[in-house]
């Protein structure tokens, strides 16, 4: 008999590891989505609707042997998994990737793809007709915004107000973020850092309704639509009994060398649900579910797990629309062929450019790397063509 392990959430992490243990296992993949959503393009789906359909791919053709289950996870307390359909599920392992919630744009919202769509639709009709947008929040998802509604809409005004002091927290050198400054000065945004807003606007994010609002430092600022780019949350609660106990205050589940919960032997946790000292980022999620996908296969051969999972140095690639952007990535040599490697180092050179010698790659190799397909096709080789039936 074969071993089945239940993926629990179709993200990132959870797609990868039922990907890489399809062939060895049975992958059960439990998902309330009918279609995966590529969240990293969600922000040019907003802007471009060319990009809208890009963000959806179907689950049938992920996996050649294993199932994709539409369903969600009630109660998670083993290795027996209660269904929201009512159904229980057994399995020999589990993997929990269920990810975290995000405000719209930058995530859904919804488990239905059309639903999604007419959503993307809407918001990009609003926003096409305002002519001041007012983003809350200065990390990533702020910025690349920005950068996106600049590359679609030159001339509209975009204001970025956070309560930090500076953009993009986290452990980046001062020079990545100086360069960012110089391109969102470029593009003419402006920012107002180190406070917030009194209140929340008037309207509804996403909404065409032209507000002022009051700010903690007593300035103002008028806009005609506005998103909130802040407030993830990782999605744990269906965990229950002795699971439930790896849950910290934040949400996040804390994890062995291996990405098992404490004390378990057959569960693990891969992605934003983890307590790993790293960005939360897609690729991080990935590279989880390379480990965790090695270790089950070595528990099924009757070894101990044998990869433990090492956050790399930290790192980003962060563009602000098509062509903008920088990017940090500490020893960048050493993740691209030889000739990649040349181009990029010479390009610097020719300009003189002192940013390659601190791992700051520019605004054209940021491009190449995510700004321009944002990275659809990574995500299409893992749907390749597979057709099988999920249920």
């Amino acid at each position: 008999m074969r071993t089945t392990v239940a993926v629990i959430g179709g993200g990132y992490g959870g797609i990868s590891t039922a990907k890489a243990l399809d062939e060895d296992t049975d992958v059960v993949l439990v998902e309330p989505r009918e279609t995966f959503v590529h969240h990293i393009a969600a922000l040019r789906a907003l802007t471009d609707p060319q990009w809208t359909d890009r963000l959806f791919f179907g689950y049938d053709h992920l996996l050649r042997r294993g199932r994709v289950l539409r369903d969600r996870a009630e109660r998670v307390d083993g290795t027996s998994i209660r269904l929201a359909s009512g159904s229980m599920l057994d399995a020999d392992y589990v993997v929990l990737a269920t990810g975290s919630e995000y405000p719209f744009p930058a995530k859904t919202g919804v488990t239905d793809s059309a639903v999604a769509k007419t959503k993307y639709e809407a918001t990009r009709h609003a926003l096409a007709g305002s002519n001041r947008v007012l983003l809350l929040g200065a990390g990533p998802v702020a910025l690349e915004l920005a950068g996106e509604i600049k590359a679609a809409w030159p001339d509209k005004g975009v204001t970025v107000v956070a309560t930090s002091a500076d953009i993009v927290p986290g452990d980046y050198p001062d020079e990545f973020r100086t360069e960012l400054r110089h391109q969102l000065d470029t593009l003419d945004v402006e920012l107002i850092l180190g406070t917030g807003l009194r209140e929340q606007p008037s309207s509804e994010p996403g909404e065409a309704k032209t507000f002022t609002a009051t700010l903690d430092s007593n300035g103002q600022v008028t806009a005609d639509i506005w998103f909130r780019c802040f407030g993830g949350a990782p999605t744990t609660d269906y965990l229950a009994g002795e699971l439930a106990t790896a849950r910290r205050a934040d949400g996040r589940l804390e994890v062995t060398a291996d990405l098992r919960l404490p004390g378990q032997q057959r569960i693990f946790a891969i992605g934003d649900i983890t307590a790993t000292p790293e960005a939360k980022q897609a690729s991080a999620a990935m590279a989880h579910a390379d480990v965790v996908a090695d270790n089950i296969r070595a528990l099924i051969n009757g070894g101990e797990t044998r990869t433990p999972y090492e956050p790399g140095p930290p790192g980003i690639v962060l563009p602000l629309g098509p062509n903008g952007g920088a990017t940090y990535a500490p020893g960048w040599q050493n993740h691209v062929d030889a000739d990649t490697a040349a181009q990029i180092a010479r390009r610097a050179a020719d300009r003189n450019d002192p940013l390659i010698a601190m791992d700051i790659l520019d605004a054209e190799t940021t491009a190449q790397i995510k700004g321009i397909d944002l990275m659809t096709g990574d995500i299409a080789a893992l749907f390749d063509g597979c057709v099988r039936r999920s249920v």
